[in-house]
């Protein structure tokens, strides 16, 4: 807030204190008038009561509101929380008052006559004169609120709930923005013919299409954070149709430590399609892990290490450690996490894990609980032809985190792994399988609570696919796509992260947790949804065309191990397998200083060969080799 607003503010709080001045002399007087007629015997039986009774208040009750912060608030902006403020601040102002004036009157200070009734009557008096003027100033503030120039459109909101009755009534208060509720649509049968903040239930989803030819609608609201894919299609779809623009609210995860507004109002996209039921579930056991902990968390600047970052920091942890090799990436994390928790400790450290001698330095200087390993290098065709890399990174580097993580007393640590580990055709989930095997190992030798979480493919994460889709689209074409029935698991990033954090707190060392990833998505589905959200039509406006299967990719992806069992969870969406492969420690530790003797020697047949060898069911020699490295995009 500017000076020039400050002095405004504290303009309005002086001009209210002394119109308090006034209400406890009229609330006093009032409270006579009402418990007593006016007679002669008035003036000398009750006056000299009543002058000690004013007195007496106008010292105690404005020092009491000024304690409360009557005197400091915003009542432009006056809510249910205010109203309860002030209520406390005038009990405890007449409890007080009616103290010290019972005291005197014992005294004999005040006169012959005083009435105990009227302190009832001046609490209730004072409730209503200082409430009701305050939340005048609101009233009148709304009344007054500059309206937006041109017309308003008129909005259908989906969803009657907290969400709805939020964004409707921002759209109230602030009518700059131009938006005109007119009706709402919920599914909920309790709420038909009702109003909310004075805007009708118009019907339910299915008289969407109707209601937009009758009403003349020019914008489309979801508002239902907690919405599935399929509702959030439906309402896409019949807008679409009828060519009405549509907005959404971020989904449930999305918004986790933040709130609902109109500024949070967003086009819908390819994530809002996809959504789940949520099953937000023993969250308190994330609480217990994260809350008063120093957490550092590898590859904070990537997709999935940001979001890690973002929902730990709403964890109340006392510290957060963003660690990452790209030092644009980190800024980014850091400018972010600090507008959004100021009064978290973040130390940005760039440093890359394939430093052991670095790390170690890291590890001793702040000494992290708890560590996520989210660093990795991740895309497949790419990974295909930097083997060397592929292995440095994934498996070196997380050997580096485990080793340091373990000397230095890390309570627990998580390792985020991937669907492609299991029966790896390419050197990615080849890297990945060997690095879970190496945090196995370390929960069994040490007994800490070292664990790895796998899942499959995230929305919108760096490098994946829908940023490709949609650089192709907003390139006019084509969209180019494997094969027709390439098939994937995806799930949103806020989601997975969710669940990645609720299955670290189960861990109990030497878990691998599995995340139910649901069914897997047509990628010729997904690439003609997102045609159609940029307003476009597949084959018509931009041609869809078939490359070939790359290196390494398969057409379907496994999650579930043929003859491996996955025990329920706590949690529906987590499993746990119980039956992963045990490797000898020594067979290991072999494995990887002949790895790491064949990286520096920059040998790749010889590194393939060696992970088709120690990985289980890995096939990596089986794929053909790329024609030349523009195979790789």
């Amino acid at each position: 807030m500017d000076e020039s607003s400050l002095n405004v503010v504290n303009l309005r709080n002086r001009f209210v204190f002394f119109v308090d001045i006034l209400l406890i002399i009229t609330s006093v007087l009032g409270s006579y008038a009402l418990r007593l007629e006016y007679t002669p015997d008035f003036v000398r039986f009750y006056l000299q009561g009543a002058l000690w009774w004013i007195g007496i208040s106008l010292v105690i009750k404005p020092l009491i509101y000024f304690s409360f912060g009557l005197y400091r608030r915003l009542w432009n902006y006056a809510s249910i929380n205010e109203l309860k403020l002030i209520a406390l601040a005038v009990t405890s102002a007449s409890l007080v008052v009616s103290v010290v004036s019972l005291t005197f009157y014992g005294l004999g200070l005040f006169g012959p006559g005083f009435s105990k009734t009227a302190l009832a009557i001046d609490w209730l008096l004072s409730m209503l004169l200082v409430g009701g003027t305050r939340f005048a100033m609101r009233i009148i503030a709304e009344s007054a609120s500059p309206r937006g120039i041109g017309k308003s459109s008129k909005i259908i909101v989906i969803g009657a709930g907290d969400a709805g009755a939020l964004v409707v009534k921002e759209m109230q208060k602030n009518r700059q923005i131009n938006l005109e509720p007119v009706g709402f649509l919920d599914d909920d049968p309790a709420k038909q013919k009702h109003s909310l903040l004075g805007v009708p239930v118009i019907g339910t989803l299915n008289d969407l299409a109707n209601a937009l030819d009758s009403r003349h609608i020019d914008e489309v609201i979801i508002a239902i954070p907690s919405a599935p894919g399929r509702l959030v299609r439906l309402v896409a779809d019949i807008c679409r149709l009828k060519g009405v623009p549509f907005r959404t609210m971020p989904g449930i995860y999305e918004l986790l430590g933040g709130k609902v507004s109109v500024s949070r109002l967003r086009e819908v996209e390819i994530t809002d399609l996809l959504r789940r039921e949520p099953v937000r579930i023993h969250e308190e056991l994330i609480g217990q892990v994260l809350h008063g902990r120093r957490v550092l968390v590898t590859g904070a600047g990537g997709s999935i290490g940001r979001e890690l970052c973002r929902q730990i920091a709403r964890w109340n942890a006392s510290s957060l450690i963003l660690l990452g090799h790209g030092e644009n990436s980190i800024f980014e994390a850091l400018l972010e996490l600090k507008q959004d928790y100021p009064n978290l400790e973040l130390i940005p450290i760039i440093a890359d894990v394939r430093d052991a001698v670095r790390l170690r330095a890291v590890f001793d200087r702040y000494h992290p609980e708890v560590v996520f390993h989210a660093a990795a290098h991740k895309h497949v065709p790419l990974m295909q032809v930097n083997v060397e890399e592929a292995v440095a990174n994934n498996v070196l580097g997380t050997k580096n985190v485990v080793d340091i993580a373990d000397m230095s007393g890390v309570e627990r640590l998580v390792l985020i792994s991937t669907d492609k580990a299991v029966h790896p055709a390419n050197v990615y989930g080849a890297t990945k399988r060997l690095a879970e095997m190496v945090v196995l190992d370390a929960a069994r030798r040490t007994g800490k609570s070292f664990s790895v979480v796998r899942f499959g493919n995230v929305l919108g994460s760096r490098g994946s696919v829908v940023p490709l889709f949609k650089r192709m689209i907003a390139n006019g074409g084509p969209l180019q796509i494997t094969h027709p029935e390439m098939f994937r698991f995806f799930m949103t990033i806020p989601e997975a992260v969710h669940l990645v954090l609720q299955a670290a707190a189960m861990g109990q060392g030497g878990d691998a947790f599995l995340l139910n990833m649901g069914d897997q998505v047509s990628i010729l589905n997904l690439a003609e949804d997102l045609i159609r959200l940029s307003g476009l039509e597949p084959g018509r406006d931009i041609e869809i065309v078939f490359t070939g299967v790359r290196p390494g990719e398969k057409l379907r992806e496994e999650l579930w191990e043929p003859g491996k069992i996955y025990d329920p969870t706590g949690h529906p969406d987590i499993f746990r397998s119980t039956s992963e492969d045990n490797t000898d420690s020594a067979t290991l530790q072999s494995c990887l200083t002949s790895l790491s003797s064949l990286v520096l020697a920059s040998q790749p047949d010889e590194i393939v060969s060696l992970l088709d060898q120690v990985v289980p069911g890995s096939a990596i020699r089986a794929t053909p080799p790329p024609v030349d490295l523009t195979d790789v995009v």
